[in-house]
């Protein structure tokens, strides 16, 4: 008996060990699978352009962007720190794979599928970890108020909201991540004094003590005021894309980029139809906004390095600061493409995902030229349209009006003005008739290569609603047949105007509701969206990059 019972114990045991061992082995496969998504690419930049001095500029501006990666993370997730050395100090593979994802999606939730915790039990706050923990937005509004004297504080983009007892308060970034922003200011005055451009030292300076003050007004407008320098970079609290509960508060981020004269010139040109453009927006001339500063660089240049949110998951191409509608009334705000990120992308993604997903008789429409455009057209979008507006006699802004649907609607309004607004460029005569084509058919293919980021991500949002809605109104076509997609020439114009009205609208009423009920109905995974995404699963969503500076300062003995 007692020799059975011992059997049926070990067979027991076994089973489980077995058990066990299927299901480690079956997530170590499962990791493997969402790394292998983002294909390792190189961003190399030319060092031969930089004398010894810009290099030391390069090198302190590479030191201040880890702190801001440091600072991302802590505003992502309450428990990231403490999982980040757990992982880094463990020895065994599945840690191993785990923690090459976490860097990948700065924390351990899924990006790519719905914030999905793939390591712990816990799950992401809306808020990502700039409220506290449990805070509904009934209690935050029913602080406001009380407590209307607070409105500006706690709406701000450069707070954390946390508990103090029974009550709410609004702490300032510059006090909150005291630590960390001492740190980063030192490397920017330390950058500052080997710069030689005196505006590119202007900027870095004031951006130093903007990270000591919350002031970040007088260094975003000398970052406009940036000229005739190679170094072109960015660094600071900006998209509110992290924040879902209200799409509030700014995540911090950095861009060190060198620019491309000679492609800056080509497309600077663009900068000056920007009235032109805000004239051309098929919304009623009382909703258009003429207010906005008239100045609008255009800047093309080779990505050296980027950190925090930008880099979180996809990789940005380009991108449209500031965000500060006071800077965008006095100097308007500048675009900065990505040239060498660009390129990458067209190659290892998009043009893999036409060949799957487009009728081969439209194909020979993908190209580069039409993919970059729209990435400067995508910028310049997000510049014009309603900005600061009124609500029941007070002033506002499109983005508090809009609380967390404001990143899907903005970037939704900015993808379709691209097309618009390039079809504008062609009748302008910057661009032949012929190249209409390639506009709509390259940016069809690009919408599948923006929605794999995830339906709950801003970009993949607005791409699902332009998808469901040209589809609804036939500008876009699915054969069942041969289960590929393709543009109506006839049909696409009208449906991609009456969606930018629809956009625009919404933002120039700041109509919550509107917004909500858009999102609601068309930015969703459809049939044959889902269809066309099925035959997607060997090509990778993003890239993964390794970057050339980075290698370089390892090489020099920095540890992590």
């Amino acid at each position: 008996m007692k020799k059975a019972l011992f059997l049926v114990l070990t067979g027991f045991l076994i089973i489980i060990m077995l058990s066990c061992q299927n299901e480690k082995k079956g997530e170590i496969k499962m990791l493997e699978q969402d790394i292998a998504k983002f294909k390792p690419t190189e961003i190399a930049f030319d060092t031969s352009l930089l004398d010894q001095k810009q290099m030391m500029v390069v090198e302190k501006l590479y030191r201040t962007a880890r702190i801001m990666d440091t600072i991302f993370l802590k505003q992502v997730y309450s428990k990231n720190m403490e999982i980040l050395r757990k992982l880094e100090s463990s020895h065994n593979m599945l840690d191993s794979l785990r923690l090459v994802l976490f860097k990948i999606m700065f924390g351990p939730f899924n990006r790519l599928d719905d914030n999905k915790a793939f390591y712990g039990e816990g799950k992401k706050p809306l808020g990502a970890n700039f409220y506290p923990a449990g805070m509904t937005k009934e209690e935050f509004q029913n602080w406001i108020d009380k407590h209307p004297q607070e409105k500006g504080a706690f709406t701000s983009e450069y707070t954390v909201i946390r508990r103090q007892g029974d009550s709410l308060v609004a702490i300032p970034y510059s006090q909150f991540y005291r630590d960390d922003l001492d740190r980063a200011a030192r490397y920017l005055q330390g950058a500052a004094e080997y710069a030689e451009n005196e505006s590119l030292k202007k900027y870095l300076q004031l951006r130093a003590d903007a990270f000591l003050s919350n002031d970040y007004y007088a260094s975003d407008m000398a970052w406009m005021d940036l000229k005739n320098n190679l170094i072109e970079v960015v660094i600071g609290p900006y998209e509110v894309y992290e924040d879902k509960l209200f799409n509030y508060k700014a995540s911090f981020e950095a861009f060190i980029t060198l620019r491309d004269p000679k492609e800056s010139e080509k497309l600077a040109r663009f900068g000056s139809y920007l009235v032109d453009i805000e004239k051309n927006l098929p919304i009623p001339e009382k909703f258009k906004n003429f207010n906005r500063g008239s100045e609008s660089p255009i800047v093309v240049t080779q990505e050296i390095f980027s950190a925090g949110d930008t880099k979180a998951g996809v990789q940005t191409i380009a991108f449209n600061l500031p965000n500060d509608e006071r800077v965008r009334q006095a100097k308007g705000s500048k675009k900065v493409l990505l040239k060498n990120v660009n390129e990458a992308k067209f190659k290892n993604i998009l043009m893999p995902i036409a060949d799957k997903v487009l009728d081969p008789d439209e194909l020979k429409y993908v190209t580069f030229n039409a993919f970059f455009n729209h990435t400067l057209m995508h910028e310049i979008s997000h510049g014009v349209g309603p900005g600061i507006i009124t609500i029941k006699g007070e002033e506002t802004t499109v983005q508090k009006e809009l609380k967390e649907t404001y990143s899907t609607i903005e970037e939704c309004k900015a993808d379709v003005l691209g097309m618009y607004n390039l079809v504008f460029m062609i009748k302008k005569g910057e661009f032949a008739p012929s190249f209409e084509r390639e506009i709509w058919v390259t940016f069809l293919a690009g919408i599948f290569r923006s929605v794999r980021f995830g339906i709950s991500e801003a970009h993949g949002a607005g791409n699902a609603i332009i998808y469901n809605y040209c589809l609804e109104n036939e500008g876009y076509e699915f054969d069942k047949a041969t289960q590929k997609v393709r543009i109506n020439f006839d049909k696409i114009v009208p449906a991609i105007k009456d969606l930018a009205t629809l956009l625009l609208t919404i933002q120039a009423e700041g109509n919550y509701k509107g917004a909500k009920n858009l999102i609601a109905k068309y930015a969703v995974e459809s049939t044959t969206l889902n269809t066309l995404n099925s035959t997607l699963t060997d090509i990778p969503v993003d890239i993964r990059p390794i970057f050339q500076i980075q290698q370089m300062m390892t090489v020099q003995g920095e540890k992590r």
